[in-house]
Parts: structure tokens; sequence; C-alpha cells
């Protein structure tokens, strides 16, 4: 259940695209980071009194951990103009109207009316959205002049402006655009489904590649079947059924607590094992000693429907570390840095390396 605060904001502590984060008096409770989306409950300044969702907050979420901003009573913002009727986060006191490029309304309805391909375009696919950055850095090395756009589904975030990793990579000109696709919201382009949005990636943003990933905050149970990344699997099948290459990207960890994600993760192995009816390329990443000994021998069992790749990893760990510096974006994964959880990163690299060479 919601659970409901009312707060004073203190001061702004920063901002990006598409939202602001603040410092918010919650009553005896003492100050606590929030974040507003202007877009939906406009901007809140210094002052104002805010209705906030402490959910997440009282949870501990490791994914931000935010007070979320619901409305600012006394200053609402103004009614939106212009044309769009879809509806996303249907049904909930936030929905949202937006313009997707695949309604009547759309300058691009006509494009996207009977469009069925991809034309061969590769799809990199990978379950948690801290594999976006290291995709991009490994394919951008190789293949520096690639227009590459991210398509988000709705198993993590729903507001696309919650990722600062996405606003930084625009920003450094790594990440051409993003669709948003099912009920997530807030990109470059807006998508009933993940196949018009990979389908408006490629012909209205003229996308070359794309990286389909999970939002920040995915979901897990602990169970076989109960996590959002099972989504990966039918990204893949969307991908090749439009005639795309799809290359899904191995989740690998050596630093993560939890068994079930040492070696090849579980996810990677239900989504693409079972979930994923339609081959992709697996490339599997060569990390060496026994660690990457056991990467390869729990990834051998999806060769029986996929084809597997071995992927070199020499230099990419240089490729990482210039990227987070270059383009100031923070690798990180359930709260582990590039060093402490090399082989994760080294494993998303691998896929973009490889989409590469598709290219």
């Amino acid at each position: 259940m919601i659970r409901w605060r009312k707060g004073t904001v203190e001061d702004i502590r920063r901002e990006w695209p598409g939202a602001v984060e603040l410092n918010v008096s919650i009553g005896g409770d003492g100050t606590h980071r929030a974040l507003a989306y202007p877009a939906l409950v406009g901007r809140p300044e210094p002052g104002d009194t805010v209705l906030l969702n402490t959910t997440a907050l009282a949870m501990g979420l490791g994914t931000g951990g935010y007070a979320m901003v619901v409305a600012v009573p006394d200053r609402l913002p103004p009614d939106p103009a212009g044309p769009g009727h879809l509806v996303k986060a249907r049904y909930t006191p936030l929905q949202a109207t937006v313009l997707g490029a695949d309604e009547q309304d759309s300058p691009h309805h006509e494009l996207l009316r009977d469009a069925d391909s991809l034309d061969g375009m590769p799809v990199i696919v990978a379950d948690l959205h801290s594999a976006l950055p290291p995709v991009l850095a490994a394919l951008l090395a190789a293949r520096p002049s690639t227009r590459v756009v991210y398509v988000m589904p709705d198993g993590g975030a729903l507001p696309s402006w919650f990722s600062m990793s996405i606003a930084r990579l625009k920003d450094a000109g790594a990440l051409a655009a993003t669709v948003t696709t099912g009920q997530a919201f807030g990109g470059d382009l807006e998508a009933v489904t993940v196949h018009t949005g990979l389908l408006a990636a490629r012909l209205v943003l003229d996308a070359d590649a794309v990286v389909l990933a999970q939002g920040p905050g995915n979901l897990g149970t602990g169970t076989k079947w109960g996590f959002s990344g099972v989504s990966a699997g039918e990204a893949v099948n969307a991908a090749a059924v439009l005639g795309g290459r799809p290359v899904a990207s191995l989740r690998v960890s050596e630093g993560d607590r939890r068994e079930r994600h040492i070696g090849v993760s579980h996810h990677s192995l239900t989504a693409y094992g079972r979930v994923a009816l339609a081959a992709a390329d697996v490339p599997v990443p060569e990390l060496g000693g026994p660690f990457g000994t056991r990467v390869a021998a729990e990834a051998a069992p999806l060769g029986d429907r996929h084809r597997l790749v071995p992927v070199p990893v020499d230099g990419l760990h240089e490729t990482l570390r210039a990227a987070e510096k270059d383009w100031g974006v923070r690798l990180s994964t359930m709260g582990r840095r590039l060093d402490e959880d090399l082989p994760y990163f080294l494993a998303a690299a691998a896929a973009g390396r490889h989409a590469a060479t598709l290219l």
C-alpha cells in the first residue's frame, strides 16, 4: 500500500532532463531526498508544500529510494496542449496522455502503419538498465559513427526521466534517442508495444542499432519465473519476428552475494533458454581463468537454441574506464562499481563488441 506524507521543499539538489531532485522536510521525520517529474506535477520550488508518496523511502529500495512528489497542491501545472491520446500508467493517479509514434494523430503513423521489418538491424537485449552504458561503450569503440537508440520496455521504472544515465549518454552523444514502450513514458518517441518501438527506432529515428533493456528498478522475487527480466526473452522474439538480428547479452556476476546470480544469472538462462523461442546471437565473454570456464560452461546449454559467439574482452576494461570518465556516467550495478564486479560489465561490453561486427 502507498505511504503518504506532506513535506516542504527546502532546496533543489540537482536536476536533469525530466526530473528534479529536492531536499524535502517531512514533518518530524527530518529532511529526505525527493524526486519530481515536472511534466506530471509541475516544478516544485523552495518553500512549496508537496504531497509525497514515501513508499520507496520507507522500504529502503536500492534503486533510488526517493520520496516521489505526487502533487504541488498550491500550484498545479497547466493542462497539457497538443495532440496525443495514448494513456500511459493507465488508471493510476498519475496517468499521463502522450502522443504515440504509432497512433493516428502522429506524423509517423503512415510510415509505421504497415511497417514490418527492421532490415537486419542488430537489437542488443539485456536484463538490467546498468548494461546500457557498457554495451554502448564497446559498440561505439569499435564503430564510433553508429547511431544507437535505446528502447525501454515497462518492466522497471515507467518514467524514462528517472534515469540519469540516459540524460548523460545523450548529452555525450553516445545515445541518439530513447523510445518508451508499453506503460513506460517520457522518451523522445512513445510507442504502444516493443514491436512498434523497435520499428520507430529504425524507421523514424534512423537507428543503426538498438539497445533494449529494462529501465532502472527491476523486480525479482527469488523464484524461477517471478522477475521482470523475463521480458528479455520476449524482446528477442520481437526483434526476430520483425527481421532484426537479436543479440542476447548475458547477465554475469562474480560479486553478487546471491548464488543464483553468480556466473551466468538464472535470469539469462531462463529468459533466453525458455522464453526466447527465436534464435539469437549470445556473446560469451572470454573472461579466462576458472570463472571464465564456469561462465562458458553455464552458457553452453543456450547453444541448443541460440548461436553462441565467444568474444574476447581484451582492452574492454580500459574502454569502460574511458567511457565512465568521458561520458560522466557512473558504471554501477546493484550498488557494485566497475572494479567490484568487472565480469558483469565485461559481459555487457562483449555484447556491444559483437553487435559492432554485424553493422
